[in-house]
């Protein structure tokens, strides 16, 4: 039994079909009884009434009274020219949903077909693979399925065996492809036994060499692989893989094949057992693209040699980074297969991200005209910018992507900028050896040279050096959203809003050139980290920046990683941020942009004097209250 597409003309698979809540129709139809009167009938009802020229059995609850006289009698299937099929009771029948009566037709309907392998029953099939009824079907054979049904519901009224029909919700298959209704049918196919594979898969996660991020999809997981099915893994398609399996010419297909690598080695072997002058057909099917989707982590390097050197080098690799909706179509399944055939897990980690949705939250779709082309978009906000919007998604959380969300990395990607030109031109130039010699003097990763800096540069440097610990432990856990608002607000609020400015007065109004150096040294300093930081996110902005730089010799892309633990001291951070930068009359004049000669500073606000707060850096919104004539 498999999901059959007639438009497709293939089998799918379970994961390929989706079910839709659908208004529908519940047939009521009369099955008389053999050798009984006209009052001796069975009401079933059904919601799929052309599937009656396959019926097989008719079957009643055990504890069902109202039909208990008729268990072990036969009954007629309507428009059959008087076929026969037993009367019987089992305990599948549900007595409460419609007449309490089921029709068994197992070539149509995979309840029904588990039940009839059970039971023993025999097996019709009535449908072409196109949709059309086949020759069991009598007078209606070549119908359409639906045009079946229409025909099949007048003439039971015609023949007074149809009682009535009342609206019942459906849940109808439909391909995920093309959208159609899908066909259950029983057709040879090829299956892979999952069972065996699916309990080495689970165990891989249990035992931590298979770690699933974020973790509640590791119980989606485990449900899936818990109540799996076999695999029809074989397809009527002109593209994919095709099945390694040759037939003999002359003989039974299901009794005599050769599984094989090539068509020479299946004839080989095909001689070898059956003489020189045998011939050989390979099965015109294909395999599921998943199925061979599923071996791609080690096909692809040189396997099933194990020593090939891409193999020994890539395989297994550290981690899989694919989207929430593939995890059965094709993470599941990598995993089965890997440890199958290889013996060892393909990943140690598997992050799902979540889907790109339109701003109201809706996938995007032509018929919905919600598409939003990433080269368009690339052309209006900038590649950093787009690539910077999706990596702030939560993992496993689908994303709603809006102009305004790409309108405001956009600005972050032009700060970014901008204070990159601002740290470029209060550099000295690059035939300055001795100013260059200067700062690459000076070192940040001892606590007595970062205790020796001014406040608001022991400040930022300590903000930076705690920045990296956090983005650092951020990316070991793969919160790459959390990572991109770290930076994000040190870079915006602390280093651009507060530090650039305060830096300014260092470098133009202290009037002492090494008090400028120090300034200078440390925008150097914090930039270079915040732009290693930022790579990953906006790789074109940054390396654009960090060429520009004086004195690099190597691209961002391969420089070291900011070094973690680095000195900070939380308590001149606390004193910055508790107003005691007051201490600092040149910044604060600066960034009030007041006359620093014409500022009174007093430990208390006297009484005739207004006491004013001036708020800058707008996005940290810090203060400071000062008073004036």
């Amino acid at each position: 039994m498999v999901n059959w597409s007639p438009k497709l003309q293939t089998a799918v698979s379970d994961l390929e079909v989706e079910y839709s809540e659908e208004p529908g129709t519940l047939y009521y139809i009369k099955y008389r009884v053999a050798g009984g009167s006209r009052s001796d009938f069975l009401t079933i009802a059904t919601t799929r009434p052309e599937t009656l020229f396959g019926d097989v059995a008719i079957a009643v609850h055990p504890q069902d009274e109202r039909y208990s006289k008729y268990v072990g009698k036969m009954a007629i299937v309507p428009m059959t020219y008087g076929r026969h099929v037993p009367i019987i009771s089992d305990k599948y029948v549900d007595k409460d949903f419609g007449t309490g009566v089921l029709k068994i037709s197992p070539g149509h309907d995979h309840n029904d077909y588990v039940l009839a392998r059970r039971l023993g029953l025999p097996i019709l099939n009535v449908m072409n693979k196109d949709g059309t009824l086949n020759e069991v079907a009598g007078l209606y054979c070549g119908l359409d399925r639906f045009e079946a049904r229409k025909k099949l519901w007048s003439d039971l009224e015609e023949t007074d065996l149809a009682v009535k029909m009342e609206p019942h919700s459906l849940r109808v298959p439909r391909s995920q492809r093309g959208g159609e209704v899908i066909e259950p049918l029983v057709s040879k196919q090829w299956f892979v036994t999952m069972q065996p594979l699916a309990e080495k898969a689970l165990l891989a996660v249990e035992k931590g060499e298979l770690t699933i991020i974020p973790e509640r999809f590791e119980k989606i997981y485990n449900h899936w692989l818990t109540n799996i099915k076999d695999w029809c893994i074989s397809r009527q398609l002109w593209w994919g893989h095709r099945i390694p399996v040759w037939y003999i010419v002359g003989k039974d297909c299901e009794e005599e094949y050769i599984v094989a690598r090539s068509a020479e080695e299946a004839l080989m072997k095909a001689r070898d057992k059956y003489g020189k002058e045998v011939e050989v057909y390979q099965d015109p099917d294909v395999l599921d693209t998943w199925f061979s989707s599923a071996l791609w982590p080690f096909s692809t390097l040189g396997w099933p040699d194990e020593l090939a050197e891409d193999f020994k080098r890539f395989y297994p690799t550290t981690m899989l980074e694919t989207g929430h909706d593939i995890l059965f179509f094709w993470v599941a399944r990598m995993v089965m297969m890997g440890i199958e055939f290889t013996g060892t897990v393909p990943f140690s980690y598997v992050y799902l991200h979540g889907l790109i949705r339109d701003s109201q939250g809706r996938k995007m779709s032509k018929t919905l005209g919600n598409v939003i082309d990433p080269l368009d978009t690339i052309k209006e906000f900038g590649t950093d910018a787009l690539r910077f919007t999706l990596a702030l998604g939560t993992s496993g959380q689908d994303l709603n992507l809006s102009t305004e969300r790409l309108t405001a990395n956009k600005a972050f990607t032009n700060k970014l900028w901008n204070a990159g030109k601002f740290v470029l031109q209060v550099l000295p130039n690059r035939d300055n050896v001795s100013g260059w010699q200067n700062i690459e003097a000076c070192k940040f990763n001892t606590e007595g040279y970062l205790l020796r800096l001014p406040l608001p540069e022991c400040w930022v440097v300590s903000k930076l050096h705690m920045l990296i610990d956090a983005v650092t432990e951020s990316y070991n856990k793969f919160f790459f959203g959390d990572v991109g608002r770290e930076i994000y607000d040190f870079f915006w609020g602390d280093f651009a809003d507060w530090y650039i400015e305060a830096s300014k007065a260092r470098i133009y109004h202290s009037g002492d050139d090494s008090v400028a150096l120090v300034a200078q040294t440390v925008l150097l300093y914090v930039f270079e980290n915040i732009l290693k930081l930022l790579h990953p996110f906006m790789p074109f902005v940054t390396e654009e920046l960090w060429q520009a730089l004086p004195n690099r010799r190597e691209a961002l892309i391969i420089s070291s990683w900011p070094q973690t633990a680095l000195p900070r001291s939380t308590d001149l951070v606390k004193r910055f941020e508790n107003l005691q930068a007051l201490e600092e009359k040149e910044v604060l004049a600066l960034l009030s942009k007041l006359d620093l000669g014409n500022i009174h500073f007093a430990d208390s606000p006297p009484g005739m004097f207004t006491l004013n707060h001036i708020c800058f850096g707008s996005r940290t919104k810090k203060c400071f209250a000062y008073s004036f004539h």
